[in-house]
């Protein structure tokens, strides 16, 4: 089938805290605000080609309120909108600032998506943001570190392979690998993606009964310099890095992974393959070839294993299960 969505757009997150939230983003991440509406404050990474591409509302806690996927075009919107509704799932049209007329539903693992084709090219041709390069839509943050675009969003649910099965039939999304226990035949990690990257979604094995929650969120940057320089900034403003930097096995990225004040897990990635292979086939790793973590030398923190909303069990994470919350997951598994 053809590939019906180009790329990620943007995520929406909720908060308890909007303002401590936005405030993070801007002064230590290094985003630009660029729009308020109805209690929604709308961000933009320097080198984002459209208005924005996170989103802060306000809520009871920190959770994905919907991933957006902007599509190959209007035709594919309305082709999607359809396989959607064969499948018996029933969204609503709704009109998004800057993005015009837009579809969104909530999956059959309880995760709202949000797809558009229209979308507003944003560009500063004035002022302190205005970039002297004509190809860069802002002048790059006088913050150290601060991240190019939006990455990718990876979501967690009760099974990986129907997930990644059923949006790959639905959408064209191509599956480009998953992670199997070598304790038991279960699949902990999938990666899928629209275009040439690695992946724009991944997914991650809940063990909680809790549906639709999110394990993080990733920026790009584009090198690993930058993103150690990321690290330095960060730690000398106090944030903590949970994890990394190191690299990852599948797709290849480095990475490392923070919190931003609502304890929303953000990663930072640069590197990493592109794959254009029009009829790959998904490879299978095993949780000790190093999937998550390539070097496999480093003890990952069972923090990890936090997803968004707070939920009754852990998730597994990339690399597989951590001592602390082994026992609850292969319970929920079995």
């Amino acid at each position: 089938m053809t590939n019906l969505l180009s790329h990620l757009s943007y995520v929406a997150l909720s908060t308890p805290d909007v303002e401590a939230s936005v405030d993070f983003y801007v002064n230590t991440v290094g985003l630009t605000e660029v729009a308020r509406e109805d209690g929604r404050v709308y961000l933009r990474c320097w080198g984002d080609y459209y208005a924005y591409s996170l989103v802060i509302v306000p809520g009871d806690e920190p959770a994905l309120e919907s991933m957006a996927w902007r599509t190959a075009s209007a035709e594919a919107l309305q082709a999607a909108v359809e396989r959607i509704e064969a499948k018996g799932v029933t969204g609503e049209w709704f009109d998004g600032l800057r993005i015009g007329r837009a579809y969104r539903f909530t999956g059959p693992w309880g995760h709202t998506m949000t797809l558009h084709w229209d979308a507003e090219h944003f560009r500063y041709t004035e002022g302190e943001l205005a970039s002297t390069f004509p190809d860069r839509p802002q002048r790059r943050s006088r913050v150290a570190g601060t991240p190019r675009q939006l990455d990718h969003v990876t979501i967690a649910t009760s099974d990986v392979d129907a997930f990644a099965a059923w949006y790959s039939d639905v959408f064209g999304f191509r599956i480009m690998a998953r992670t199997v226990l070598d304790e038991v035949p279960l699949s902990i990690f999938s990666v899928l993606t629209t275009n040439e990257k690695s992946h724009d979604l991944g997914v991650v094995f809940d063990a909680s009964d809790r549906a639709g929650r999110v394990n993080h969120y990733a920026f790009w940057l584009d090198t690993r310099e930058e993103m150690l320089i990321a690290a330095d900034v960060l730690m000398e403003n106090g944030v903590p890095i949970e994890y990394g930097p190191t690299i990852h096995g599948i797709g290849e990225q480095s990475f490392l992974y923070y919190r931003e004040p609502s304890t929303m897990r953000i990663e930072l990635n640069t590197g990493g393959y592109r794959n254009y292979v029009p009829d790959w086939e998904p490879q299978t790793w095993r949780t000790s070839q190093g999937s998550y973590d390539i070097y496999r030398v480093s003890s990952m923190p069972d923090s990890l294993a936090e997803s968004f909303p707070p939920a009754n069990a852990p998730t597994a994470t990339e690399e597989g299960l951590t001592a602390g919350t082994r026992d609850q997951i292969l319970d929920a598994a079995r």
